[in-house]
C-alpha cells in the first residue's frame, strides 16, 4: 500500500483559479431581477432605462477595464474590497465592524460556574496554541467543498495580526510565519482590568502546559486583585479611526517606550481577556453572554486585534475580532476545534502536573498624560452610548432544528432565509433588503460575494402566506418557488457570478479613472434595494457546527442576523438599534420562530 502523504495547509495556493469577472449582460439582468421588489412599476421603468445605457455606455467602458485588471491580477477585487469594505471605513470598528460571539461550552462541560475563570482561561489557551503549532508547521488540513480545495490564505491572518489606524487609511500589520518561512512571534497578551501583561506561550521550545498557563494567568490576576485599575489605554481602539489614528501618534510622541508597548501587542499571538463580568448564559440563552463579547468594556479587549479570546468571572466564554483580515468562517474553525477538543477531554486537563521554572509575565504599562487620559475618557464615553444603544437577543430556537427539515427535502439554510423575510414582512408590511453572505473560496483570496435573498418570488411567498384567501396549495407552491430561486443564485454567487461584487469594481474604476459617479449608482433604488452596503438585514449562515457570532446592524434601520444551525435546534442572534423605533430584536426573533413553523407545517401539510 503506497505511504499516504498528509496535505499541507497551503499546498493548494498556488493551483487556485483566479476570481472570475462575470458578464456585465448577466450582472445587469440580476441586478434588475433584485431590485424589482422593491420598485414601483414607474420607478422599475426608469431604472430599466439608466441600466440599459449604463450597458451600452461607460458601463461597457468600465467592464473593459476591469477585464484588463483582472489579467494582471489573480483576484481582481482583494485590494480593493479590503480597502473599501474595511479599511478606508472612518467609522469605529469595534462595535459597528468587529464580529462577535459566544462560546458554547455551556451546553457540555463548561456551565457557568465561579472560580473557573483561570483554569478554564488555560485550557483553551493550551488548545489554542496547538492550533497555532498546526498552522505553523502546516499540519492543519486545507478545507474543501466536496473535492474542490478552498483558499486558505486567510488564516495566516488569525494569529500575530492586529490592524493599525491611519488617518485616512488603516493598515493591517501581519507578523504571522510557517516555520518553513522563518520566525513568528510566539508571546501572548493579557488585558486584566485596564492593564496589560505579556508573557512567552513557548519555554525551551516547547508551549506552556494547562497548568503552568494557569501560574502565569494567577500571576496576572494576583497583580491586579484589590489594586486600583490601570488606565484602559485600550479603550481609544473604540475610537472612530481617525481619531484613534492621532490619539496614538500621540501617545507614540509623548514616549518612544510606548511604540515598543504598541508592537508587542500588535505582534502578539492573541490576546486574551479576562473580563469581570458574569454573563450566566444558558444553552437556551446567550443573549447576556453574546452581547458582553460584542459591547463589553473596553478596557479589556484591544478592538483592532484579529483575534480576543475573552475569559468571563464565571468561567463561560466568548470572542470578539476584527473583520478586516479575515471572514467569521476563519475564526469558526479554531472554536469548532476548540469545542471538540475540550469536550473529548470532558472540559480537563489529563496530562502531567509539573510547572518548569517559567519567567512570571511581564505587565506593559503606557506612559500617559492628562491629554491621554482625557482621550481615553471620551472614548470610554462615546462608546458606552453607543453599545447602550444596541439591542441584542441570542437564543436557541429548539423545537426542530436540520434534521426535520432534511426529511421534507428542503435546504436547511434557505428555510431559515425565507422563515426571516417571512418575519420581516409581517413586522414591517414590506420587503426588507437583504445581504446574505457567499462563500467565494474556491478562487484565489476569495472572500465573500453578496446573494440577495429577498426576491420577487420570495416576496410574492411572503404575500400568499399572509393572504387569508390563498389555499395552502398555492402557498405551497410559491414556496417551493422561492426555495429554487434562492438556491440557484447562492450556488451562483459561490461560483463567482454574483453581481455586487461586480458593480462595486465597476464603481471603483470609475473613480480611480476620475469619472462622474454613473448615473446606475446615483438611482434611489440603487441604495433602496441594498447597494452600496445598505442593506435592511445583514444575515449570515455560521455553519452547522455549536459556533455563532453576531454583528451589529449594516444600517440604522436595520437587523445583524446571524444564525448556526444543529440536527435539533437553530440558534439566532439578531441586533437592531433601540433609537430606530421602527425595529426591535426580540420581536422578529419571536415572529421568526413562529415562521419557522408555518414553513415546516406547510411543507408537512404539503407532503400528505
Amino acid at each position: 500500500m503506497a505511504n499516504h502523504v498528509p496535505e499541507r495547509t497551503f499546498q493548494y495556493q498556488s493551483i487556485l483559479p483566479p476570481l472570475p469577472v462575470p458578464s456585465l449582460e448577466s450582472s445587469l439582468s440580476k441586478y434588475l431581477d433584485a431590485v424589482h421588489p422593491f420598485a414601483s412599476e414607474k420607478e422599475f421603468e426608469a431604472t430599466i432605462d439608466i441600466v440599459r445605457k449604463f450597458q451600452e455606455g461607460v458601463g461597457k467602458e468600465l467592464h473593459e477595464k476591469l477585464l484588463q485588471r483582472a489579467k494582471a491580477k489573480r483576484n481582481w477585487l482583494e485590494e480593493w474590497w479590503l480597502n473599501a469594505a474595511y479599511l478606508e471605513v472612518r467609522i469605529p470598528s469595534q462595535l459597528y465592524v468587529n464580529f462577535a460571539g459566544p462560546g458554547a461550552y455551556v451546553e457540555h462541560y463548561w456551565p457557568a460556574a465561579e472560580g473557573t475563570q483561570l483554569q478554564r482561561a488555560s485550557i483553551s489557551t493550551w488548545h489554542t496554541l496547538q492550533y497555532w503549532v498546526m498552522l505553523r508547521t502546516e499540519t492543519l488540513p486545507p478545507q474543501k467543498a466536496g473535492n474542490t480545495a478552498l483558499d486558505m490564505d486567510q488564516f495566516r491572518m488569525l494569529y500575530c495580526t492586529c490592524k493599525v489606524p491611519g488617518i485616512k487609511k488603516d493598515s493591517i500589520h501581519n507578523y504571522f510565519k510557517t516555520e518553513s518561512e522563518g520566525h513568528c512571534p510566539s508571546h501572548l497578551v493579557v488585558l486584566c482590568r485596564g492593564r496589560f501583561f505579556t508573557f512567552d506561550a513557548l519555554f525551551d521550545g516547547k508551549v506552556l502546559t494547562p497548568p503552568e498557563l494557569l501560574r502565569q494567568l494567577t500571576y496576572v490576576k494576583d497583580c491586579c486583585e484589590g489594586q486600583p485599575e490601570g488606565e484602559g489605554v485600550s479603550a481609544l481602539t473604540s475610537l472612530e479611526r481617525t481619531s484613534w489614528a492621532k490619539a496614538r501618534e500621540y501617545l507614540i510622541s509623548i514616549d518612544p517606550h510606548n511604540e515598543i508597548i504598541l508592537e508587542t501587542i500588535q505582534s502578539s499571538l492573541f490576546v486574551l481577556c479576562l473580563d469581570e463580568s458574569k454573563p450566566y448564559p444558558t444553552a437556551e440563552n446567550y443573549t447576556n453572554l453574546t452581547r458582553e463579547a460584542l459591547t463589553g468594556d473596553p478596557t479589556v479587549r484591544w478592538g483592532d486585534k484579529s483575534y480576543n479570546s475573552i475569559v468571563f468571572s464565571d468561567g463561560t466564554i466568548g470572542s470578539i475580532c476584527d473583520h478586516a483580515p479575515y471572514d467569521a468562517m476563519v475564526l469558526v474553525s479554531l472554536c469548532w476545534y476548540l469545542d471538540q477538543q475540550i469536550k473529548a477531554a470532558e472540559g480537563q486537563w489529563k496530562g502531567p502536573d509539573t510547572v518548569r521554572p517559567i519567567p512570571p509575565p511581564k505587565e506593559l504599562v503606557f506612559t500617559v498624560d492628562e491629554k491621554v487620559r482625557s482621550d481615553i475618557s471620551h472614548a470610554k464615553q462615546q462608546y458606552l452610548e453607543s453599545s447602550r444603544d444596541l439591542q441584542l437577543v441570542c437564543y436557541a430556537f429548539t423545537a426542530f432544528g436540520k434534521a426535520d427539515i432534511k426529511e421534507r427535502k428542503l435546504h436547511p439554510d434557505t428555510f431559515v432565509q425565507l422563515a426571516m423575510q417571512l418575519a420581516y414582512y409581517k413586522m414591517h408590511r414590506k420587503p426588507g433588503s437583504c445581504y446574505e453572505t457567499a462563500m467565494t473560496r474556491k478562487f484565489y483570496h476569495g472572500r465573500t460575494e453578496t446573494m440577495r435573498p429577498c426576491t420577487k418570488e420570495a416576496v410574492n411567498w411572503c404575500k400568499a402566506m399572509l393572504d387569508p384567501a390563498c389555499d395552502v396549495n398555492t402557498k405551497r407552491k410559491a414556496m417551493l418557488l422561492a426555495f429554487d430561486k434562492h438556491n440557484k443564485l447562492m450556488a451562483e454567487a459561490q461560483e463567482g457570478n454574483g453581481f455586487d461584487r461586480h458593480l462595486l469594481g465597476l464603481y471603483l474604476i470609475s473613480q480611480e479613472e476620475g469619472c462622474s459617479t454613473p448615473e446606475l449608482f446615483l438611482d434611489p433604488l440603487y441604495v433602496k434595494s441594498g447597494g452600496g452596503g445598505n442593506f435592511t438585514l445583514s444575515s449570515s449562515l455560521v455553519g452547522y457546527t455549536t459556533i455563532l457570532g453576531a454583528v451589529a446592524p449594516m444600517v440604522q434601520h436595520g437587523y445583524g442576523f446571524f444564525y448556526r444551525i444543529r440536527d435539533d435546534r437553530i440558534v439566532i442572534s439578531i441586533t437592531s438599534w433601540k433609537s430606530c423605533r421602527q425595529t426591535d430584536a426580540a420581536s422578529l426573533f419571536n415572529n421568526f420562530s413562529s415562521s419557522l413553523h408555518e414553513i415546516l407545517h406547510l411543507a408537512t401539510t404539503s407532503q400528505l
